[in-house]
C-alpha cells in the first residue's frame, strides 16, 4: 500500500458524511499504489502525476469517480455518468460500507484497468456540440465588458459548458441577459455555475450552506 497523505487524512477527520465509506475506497485506491493529494478541496489519485481517481460525498451517496470512465469496459454495468452532458468522466456509487467491502475485488479491477487507460496514452473524444455556440447576448456582454469574456475563457470546458446551457436553456433574450449579469461576479472569479463562494460544488455537503452562493 502506497503512504498515505496527511491532506487526505485531514479531509477524512472532518468528512460529516461518508466517513467510514470514503476510509474504505481509500484504502482500496492505495492498495492499487496509486498517489494521493486533494486536489478540488477532494482526495484525488494518481498515476505517475496523472489523475486517475477522486472520491466525493454527497447527500444521498459517496462516490468513486474515473476522470477517464468513458474509456473503461463497464462488464458489472456499475459505472455511472454524472449528468446527461458529462463525456469524460463516470462515477461509481456506494451507500455503506458493507457495500464496498462485498465488491473490493470488483473496485480494484475497475482502478487497475483505469491505470492501463492511463499508461496506454488514451484520451476521451470529445464531441463538440454546435448547439452550444455563444449566445448573442453574451457575445454583447463580451463586447461591453471585456474582462468577463478574459475570466470566461480562462474557465474550464465544463465550467463553460454548464454556464451556456444554463443561459440558452431560456428563450427570451430578456431574461438570458439577466442570467448572465447575475452570474458575472462569479465568472470573473472562476467559478463555475456549480460552485458555492467557497470553492465547493454546491452539491457536495461538505459546503455546509452557511457559504453564500450566487445562484
Amino acid at each position: 500500500m502506497n503512504q498515505t497523505n496527511p491532506k487526505v487524512d485531514g479531509f477524512l477527520r472532518k468528512a460529516k458524511l461518508w466517513q467510514e465509506e470514503l476510509t474504505q475506497l481509500r484504502a482500496i485506491l492505495l492498495d492499487c499504489q496509486l498517489t494521493e493529494d486533494v486536489k478540488w478541496r477532494q482526495p484525488c489519485y494518481m498515476f505517475e502525476q496523472s489523475n486517475i481517481a477522486i472520491l466525493g460525498g454527497f447527500k444521498e451517496y459517496c462516490a468513486l469517480s474515473f476522470f477517464k470512465g468513458a474509456l473503461l469496459k463497464d462488464p458489472n454495468g456499475i459505472l455511472t455518468q454524472p449528468g446527461e452532458n458529462t463525456q469524460a468522466a463516470r462515477l461509481i456509487r456506494f451507500t455503506s460500507v458493507q457495500q464496498i467491502i462485498e465488491c473490493k475485488h470488483i473496485i480494484k479491477a475497475y482502478i487497475l484497468q483505469a491505470i492501463e487507460v492511463e499508461k496506454a496514452g488514451l484520451k476521451v473524444e470529445l464531441k463538440k456540440d454546435d448547439a452550444l455556440d455563444i449566445p448573442d447576448e453574451l457575445k454583447t456582454q463580451f463586447d461591453q465588458n471585456p474582462a468577463l469574456k478574459t475570466a470566461f475563457n480562462k474557465l474550464t470546458p465544463g465550467r463553460q459548458r454548464g454556464y451556456l446551457l444554463f443561459i440558452t436553456a431560456v428563450k427570451q433574450s430578456k431574461t438570458r441577459t439577466a442570467r448572465i449579469e447575475k452570474y458575472t461576479p462569479q465568472i470573473l472569479d472562476g467559478k463555475g455555475f456549480n460552485d458555492c463562494t467557497c470553492g465547493l460544488s454546491k452539491k457536495m455537503p461538505n459546503c455546509d450552506g452557511s457559504h453564500k452562493s450566487l445562484k
